[in-house]
């Protein structure tokens, strides 16, 4: 008998239970934003539905997201295009008994490799300085030949030439074959120039291009330049190009399948994918009504009204992925980098906490009382 009437009491215990707040792995919707009716909020908040995506396409990025930059088109003309540090070789024949380069025994001589000096010229065994850089070797050859035709008439010019350092792409890193490209064609383009290090390394997802050229640097995404041809941008000597992972990652926590630091495996993540590529949310925890993303924005992007950008720096939105219009929206709300994306914990489960210890209290009470009866 001292154990049922120990039963109203433990009732009474977890009734007063159920009113705390139990150690949970997720904090509830209601307790992220139970201060954004505030008079002064510290955020604002946003649904997300079919009403609001219009208005944030608009809106600038987030703290954390970073202005890149990238070139297009620039392509070069066709062939190689001498300049300083390029090594030449040039051969003359000469005709006749009076001859001024060649041996009598010889019809031609091969000149010593030279290398064209920052000048961009050339030194001519009687002739002088020959300015012959920003030509083709073509082109080169032809105003040699001019120079040598001026003292033998029937000589004939034959260059060849080697791209130096200076004119070449430093393949730095993420290449199956870092290193320096002779530029060789002016038309090569930054996708030419991955092919010929050897193409990416697999191992790199979302593959990022930095191009460094003139004390600037260049950015954008490999899948970019893939699906636009216009930006397959020409490459210029002294241009280095780096291929990284993509840097930029958001945070997961809450009653998710996983909690972790995710790197973007692509350009574009929507707040679906995101939840995806979590491992979903506990179907045991969660509240699908309750998926929470909190973003910071720059003191320059906020706007009083809410228009043309968010109302408060720190803003949270919700998504509802029980309804259709929230299914929608949550695949076209776009993630940013840095933002938290938050899986609330369900309020029932509180409620089957405290069921689950008034049914554990409920059976040591009954086993109690048949143990006395014994």
């Amino acid at each position: 008998m001292k154990s049922m009437r120990r039963l109203p009491a433990a009732a009474v215990f977890l009734c007063a239970l159920a009113a705390c707040t139990l150690p949970r792995g997720a904090a509830m919707q209601s307790e992220i934003l139970k201060n954004s009716e505030a008079e002064a909020p510290q955020f604002a908040h946003y649904a997300v539905d079919s009403k609001l995506l219009p208005a944030i396409q608009h809106w600038p990025a987030s703290k954390a997201a970073v202005s890149r930059q990238w070139l297009s088109g620039g392509i070069g003309r066709t062939g190689q295009v001498l300049t300083a540090g390029d090594a030449v070789q040039i051969a003359v024949w000469e005709n006749g008994e009076n001859k001024l380069m060649t041996n009598a025994g010889s019809p031609t001589t091969q000149l010593q490799t030279t290398q064209i000096s920052s000048a961009g010229a050339i030194f001519l065994p009687y002739a002088g300085p020959v300015k012959i850089a920003g030509l083709t070797p073509d082109e080169a050859r032809e105003k040699i030949q001019t120079k040598v035709s001026e003292l033998i008439p029937s000589a004939q010019v034959q260059l060849e030439s080697t791209p130096g350092k200076s004119n070449a792409i430093s393949l730095v890193g993420g290449v199956a074959r870092p290193g320096n490209v002779p530029l060789t064609d002016r038309s090569l383009t930054v996708l030419n120039v991955l092919s010929e290090g050897g193409g990416v390394l697999p191992s790199i997802v979302n593959p990022q291009l930095r191009l460094l050229r003139g004390g600037k640097v260049y950015e954008t995404s490999m899948q970019r330049v893939l699906d636009d041809p216009a930006l397959d941008a020409g490459v210029r000597p002294g241009d280095k190009i780096v291929v990284e992972p993509d840097r930029r990652s958001f945070l997961a926590l809450g009653a998710a399948g996983r909690e972790q630091v995710v790197k973007f495996p692509q350009d574009h993540v929507s707040a679906l994918e995101a939840v995806t590529l979590v491992g979903g949310i506990d179907g045991a925890r969660a509240n699908p009504k309750g998926v929470l993303v909190l973003r910071e924005y720059p003191a320059s992007a906020v706007h009083a009204d809410g228009k043309g950008g968010p109302a408060q720096q720190r803003v949270v939105f919700s998504i509802d992925l029980t309804t259709t219009d929230g299914l929608f929206s949550a695949q076209n709300f776009e993630i940013q980098p840095n933002d938290l994306v938050l899986a609330t914990e369900s309020a029932l489960v509180n409620v089957r906490t405290v069921l689950g210890l008034f049914n554990a209290s409920l059976n040591t009470a009954r086993t109690a009382q048949k143990v006395e009866a014994n």
